[in-house]
């Protein structure tokens, strides 16, 4: 045979087989199929044929549509989750794939608003005015990072000068309930020297997300900054989504070469919802009732975050972490202590002494610091934990006069220090204190240190 028309005739049967996949593919979006079970919040539909993570519509006993996700399938039956409300749902309804996949909205006609988890405006302000690029992206190699280097000022006096953060590092904030996590996170919302705030308020209260807003954030912070917000009232999907679609926001910020601070209150409730998920479509519990599966999209959702490529922007997080019952060895805490650059916890013996922020200086560390602080400023820092430690051990025999003065030279300092160390600690929500103030400060504690 003619070897040009050998050639000829093998590239027309690729090209053959190649459009007789894609209309294959194309007619498996559209085969429909009928709902058969309802149990707790999982769809099971038979004959629909669908990828996991692709959407499908629901059709209603009044005729309406009912979006889902796909989130699993065991032979012929596809698990879907919906992402409202199931009312209306009849036995056998039409059950129809979209051929779309989930988009994240993009671009300077985000900033100033605040989104659901599908990236739909709540704000009233009208339609977004943005491009939309897939939701999924693949990850960046870690081998091709740049390296955290720069200091980042937060605007908070403790944690700029006692756990130093650094650009593109991802923290874990640790607290329980009522010692002023959200207040923390307003004034590093207010006073960190970043382009592009990315706020993810997922499972909260609906009252927290407006107070938030309005308080915490401000007017002339929400100019610069994107707002997710999904109560605890969504479905877990919708929860879920919301964190994935803020931190796919600050990845396109990122992208774009922009320093972004990406807050995400909270990591928790991001754990709690998947945990729901997980355990709607079978899935085993395991630690606590968590299913595997919790453990491996928390990495996942993190490594999101961090520097990108040397020269371009990067995304410095931090996720809130509740400790129920104030305890931190919580599997969802303790596994964010180890997938994390570090972590602040907030104490409420310290709350309830009166010192805000109640940062616990002891329980919390910055794994970066000593690359972004001179030696100098390290040696101030170890210094001040030591006198912090040393008076918090003996506090209880200071103030019932148990304590002989003379007995230990550190005591007698920390004492003696102590009402300087209470006044550095405590800060004023409407006080920032920059980088400068910060070290200048802490230098003046330990003016010795060379």
């Amino acid at each position: 045979m003619n070897p040009h028309a050998a050639r000829r005739d093998a590239r027309l049967t690729k090209a053959l087989n190649i459009a007789a996949d894609r209309v294959s593919q194309s007619r498996s979006v559209i085969v429909e199929g009928v709902l058969k079970r309802v149990v707790g919040l999982t769809l099971e539909a038979v004959g629909c044929q669908s990828q996991i993570g692709s959407r499908c519509r629901v059709v209603n006993a009044d005729g309406g549509m009912l979006e889902a996700e796909v989130v699993g399938f065991s032979g012929d039956r596809t698990f879907l989750m919906p992402t409202g409300e199931m009312h209306g749902l009849k036995p056998n309804a039409r059950v129809i794939p979209m051929a779309r996949m989930p988009r994240v909205p993009v671009g300077e006609g985000l900033l100033g608003r605040v989104l659901d988890g599908e990236g739909e405006p709540l704000d009233g302000l009208g339609r977004l005015d943005c491009e939309r690029r897939p939701a999924s992206t693949a990850p960046i190699n870690p081998l091709a990072r740049a390296p955290i280097k720069e200091p980042l000022d937060v605007g908070v006096r403790a944690i700029n000068s006692l756990l130093t953060i650094g650009r593109g590092q991802r923290l874990g904030l640790f607290a329980g309930t009522g010692v002023g996590k959200s207040t923390l996170l307003g004034m590093m919302t207010r006073y960190t020297q970043a382009d592009i705030i990315v706020v993810g308020l997922i499972g909260e209260r609906g009252r927290e997300v407006r107070d938030f807003i309005d308080n915490a954030l401000g007017p002339e912070a929400l100019k610069r900054a994107v707002v997710v917000a999904t109560p605890s009232d969504r479905s877990p999907l919708a929860r879920v989504r919301g964190a994935w679609l803020a931190t796919g926001i600050a990845e396109a910020f990122r992208d774009q070469g922009r320093n972004v601070l990406l807050l995400m209150d909270s990591l928790s409730r991001f754990a709690q919802a998947s945990r729901e998920i997980g355990l709607a479509v079978g899935e085993p519990p395991a630690t606590r009732g968590y299913p595997p599966s919790v453990f491996a999209q928390l990495p996942r959702l993190v490594e999101r975050a961090g520097n990108g490529l040397p020269g371009g922007g990067s995304i410095t997080a931090f996720y809130t972490v509740l400790a129920e019952g104030d305890d931190q060895n919580d599997p969802i805490a303790d596994a964010a202590r180890g997938i994390l650059d570090g972590h602040i916890v907030l104490s409420r013996a310290i709350a309830d002494s009166g010192i805000y922020p109640a940062i616990d200086i002891e329980a919390s560390i910055s794994r970066v610091a000593h690359e972004v602080t001179p030696l100098e400023h390290q040696k101030r820092v170890r210094l001040f934990k030591q006198m912090f430690s040393a008076y918090q051990r003996n506090r209880d025999l200071i103030n019932i006069g148990a304590y002989k003065a003379g007995s230990d030279p550190r005591i007698d300092t920390a004492m003696a220090l102590w009402p300087r160390i209470e006044a550095f600690l405590r800060q004023d929500v409407h006080e920032p204190s920059d980088f400068a103030a910060s070290r200048s400060s802490l230098n003046a504690l330990f003016p010795e240190v060379k």
